[in-house]
C-alpha cells in the first residue's frame, strides 16, 4: 500500500496553467503504475493520464491531449501533472492514483483497477 498526497490546485484564469503533484509514501514507488483522474460536482470520476512505471510511457485522455503532460520522478517518490491552455470545463477535484505493477509494458485507465488514491485537490478554472 502507498499513501498520496496531492498539492497544486487552485484558482485560475481561462488559458492558465497548473502543476500538480503527487507525493508517495514509501520505498517502492517505481513499482507502481501512475495515474490521474478527475470528478466534476455530480459527475463520474473520468480518467486523465497514466504512466507507467519507468515513465517511459504515457496515455491521455482525448480531452487532455495536447494540452496536459504527465510525468514522474522515481527518486522524489513523486508524479506531476502539467496542465496548459486550461478551460473551464477542467474545473474538478484532481486525484492521483496508484497501482502496483510487475510489468513496466502495463498502464491503466479505469478507475476500477487502481488500489490506492490521494484525497485530491481542487483546480477551478474561470472565464
Amino acid at each position: 500500500q502507498v499513501q498520496l498526497v496531492e498539492s497544486g490546485g487552485g484558482l485560475v484564469q481561462a488559458g492558465g496553467s497548473l502543476r500538480l503533484s503527487c507525493a508517495a509514501s514509501g520505498r517502492t514507488f517505481s513499482s507502481y503504475v501512475m495515474g490521474w483522474f478527475r470528478q466534476a460536482p455530480g459527475k463520474e470520476r473520468d480518467f486523465v493520464a497514466t504512466i507507467t512505471k519507468s515513465g517511459g510511457v504515457t496515455h491521455y485522455a482525448d480531452s487532455v491531449k495536447g494540452r496536459f503532460t504527465i510525468s514522474r520522478d522515481n527518486a522524489a517518490n513523486t508524479v506531476y501533472l502539467q496542465m496548459n491552455s486550461l478551460k473551464p470545463d477542467d474545473t474538478a477535484v484532481y486525484y492521483c492514483a496508484a497501482r502496483l505493477s510487475s510489468s513496466d509494458r502495463y498502464h491503466y485507465i479505469e478507475a476500477r483497477l487502481y488500489t490506492d488514491w490521494g484525497q485530491g485537490t481542487q483546480v477551478t478554472v474561470f472565464s
